[in-house]
């Protein structure tokens, strides 16, 4: 055929001309110029980066007439032979049609031949690692000591495939993944060749579908060009590469973080009526919300995002006012529903069902702020809360509406709690009994302190003398380490309540004493207690709960 596709007709010629592969070009080019080129070489990479293309080009520069030389003329004899595919003296192998070993010694015995007119005998083996054992093992001692005018270059995209003992005679270079802005530059740059107006956005969507690999982009680059020669617009290259709009995603994103389940579903539906691939649409999600959670994380983590700089700032801009802990919720609920939609006959309702799971999501506080939280409500201070789902993002529809947005936000308080000391209410009596004055005194320290009042309750309390109390910590050495590092603010609530200085002895607990077994009604009135808490009021209030069950844990 006269024509030829963009692939192969820019493909690279020179060292230059290699896209994003510079520290493999460069040290190619250092050893020529040095003389240290090693007789076997092995490229390997992804598909389309240019492994056979960099061994095409090292084999020219090799033979060229001005060669050994890192800039080969492409005019000479040997330049002109190899571009297209005619040398004598550069054997093309396909390593997955011929991996038997009969091929292998084939080859043997041909290397014993001088070139024809060239300097060196050049052997390229796609695929190597399709050779089988036994060709690899028939490979080994000439690969290890070939004769001084024999090179092989070796291109594998699984070179974990390979034998360690071929491996280990091989000096490996690894081509790169090509990212999305070179690729998009370079088919700029054959668009402006070929004299074709495409728009940049339509190059960004076939640069991320190629996948990282250059020769996959110009292929759909090409398809591009024959199918909408009169009729570029990035709407109909999106039909026929039947690509779901990325601006979908963005609207899913959006409206998953608005809470606007509806919208959801009229998306979902929109794709499906579309005919789009909706197993399809969800890899996309994931990789969505990965870019999202990234991009939450500021500009130093923007560079891990292969996407265009305006779809990134969109991002940073939809996630400014969401939780980085939200979002890693809502990744993590993507990735558990991954494998029923994958194998579910009914996509469509495996992914509606997905996204109801994922509202079913509250966002988490980090547990220092549920604490802090808690702590202000058992005082009665009141506390603002951000509701359940951050503040909208301007989704399209509305943007046309003209609403603008704010931040949706809900008060959450305690009933105001009488403004008296305790010291006012709870009053030292003479006449009370000893547990009756440690009950009086664990409610004035659960004032002070929630998390000491609850170590408390696991102690015993005993006035030895009139200026000499006794602590008991029961239950663990745990509690013992808790309270004793409270000493000084125990002493001080009981010297305030009693109006006296006092001798405070807090010890461990005591093994064979008789411990305190409590009446029916002394376990109810706990019960009780506990119900009635601020604490726990306070929790069954954040967390939107109610309680099932209190149950009294007996000392041992």
């Amino acid at each position: 055929m006269s024509y030829l596709v963009l692939a192969r007709k820019y493909r690279p010629q020179t060292f230059e001309d290699v896209v994003k592969q510079e520290h493999v070009t460069r040290t190619l080019s250092n050893a020529i110029v040095s003389g240290r080129v090693a007789h076997a070489i092995l490229f390997s990479g992804p598909r389309g980066t240019g492994k056979t293309t960099v061994a095409r080009i090292l084999a020219k520069a090799m033979n060229c007439k001005q060669g050994p030389t890192p800039l080969p003329c492409n005019i000479c004899r040997s330049c002109k032979e190899i571009t297209a595919g005619s040398s004598p003296d550069v054997f093309e192998i396909d390593g997955a049609s011929n991996n038997g070993v009969d091929h292998i010694r084939e080859l043997r015995e041909n290397i014993r031949y001088m070139p024809a007119y060239s300097p060196y005998k050049i052997y390229i083996i796609d695929e190597v690692h399709m050779l089988s054992t036994q060709a690899f093992n028939a490979l080994l001692k000439t690969l290890e000591e070939p004769p001084s005018h024999i090179m092989f270059l070796f291109a594998t995209t699984e070179p974990h495939k390979i034998p360690i003992t071929i491996l280990s005679r091989c000096q490996r270079h690894d081509l790169r993944r090509i990212d999305m802005e070179s690729i998009t530059g370079h088919m700029a740059l054959l668009c402006n060749k070929e004299g074709v107006d495409i728009q940049k956005e339509s190059l960004a969507l076939i640069a991320r579908e190629s996948g990282g690999s250059m020769r996959d982009a110009l292929s759909l680059l090409d398809q591009v060009i024959t199918c909408s020669q009169d009729n570029m617009t990035h709407e109909h290259i999106l039909d026929i590469l039947g690509v779901i709009d990325r601006k979908f995603l963005f609207d899913i994103s959006a409206a998953v973080l608005q809470g606007d389940m509806g919208r959801i579903l009229e998306l979902i539906a929109d794709i499906y009526d579309h005919g789009h691939n909706l197993k399809e649409l969800y890899t996309s999600l994931l990789e969505h919300f990965r870019n999202l959670m990234v991009a939450k994380m500021g500009n130093q983590a923007a560079g891990l995002i292969d996407l265009p700089s305006h779809e990134i700032r969109l991002m940073a801009e939809q996630v400014k006012n969401v939780s980085g802990l939200f979002l890693n919720q809502i990744l993590d609920a993507l990735f558990k529903e991954e494998t029923i939609i994958k194998f579910s006959t009914q996509p469509r309702l495996a992914l509606e069902m997905a996204f109801i799971r994922i509202f079913q999501i509250k966002p988490a506080l980090p547990i220092e702020q549920l604490i802090e939280k808690i702590d202000n409500l058992s005082k009665g201070v009141s506390l603002e809360f951000v509701s359940a789902f951050p503040a909208p993002m301007p989704g399209q529809s509305m943007l046309r509406e003209g609403k603008s947005y704010e931040t949706n936000r809900c008060e959450l308080s305690e009933p105001p709690l009488e403004n008296k000391p305790e010291s006012a209410i709870i009053k030292f009596d003479q006449n009370d009994s000893d547990d009756e004055i440690w009950e009086k005194l664990k409610k004035l320290i659960t004032s002070e302190s929630s998390s000491l009042g609850s170590y408390l309750n696991k102690a015993d309390f005993k006035r030895l003398n009139n200026d000499r109390l006794e602590i008991q910590a029961n239950d663990s050495s745990f509690n013992f380490k808790q309270i004793s590092k409270k000493e000084d603010l125990i002493k001080d609530i009981c010297e305030k309540f009693f109006g006296k200085k006092i001798t405070l002895l807090i010890i461990p607990e005591k093994t064979g004493n008789n411990k305190k077994i409590e009446t029916k009604t002394q376990a109810e009135q706990k019960k009780q207690d506990a119900l009635n808490h601020p604490i726990t009021q306070a929790a069954l209030e954040i967390f939107n709960g109610k309680l099932v069950e209190v149950k009294i844990l007996q000392e041992v």
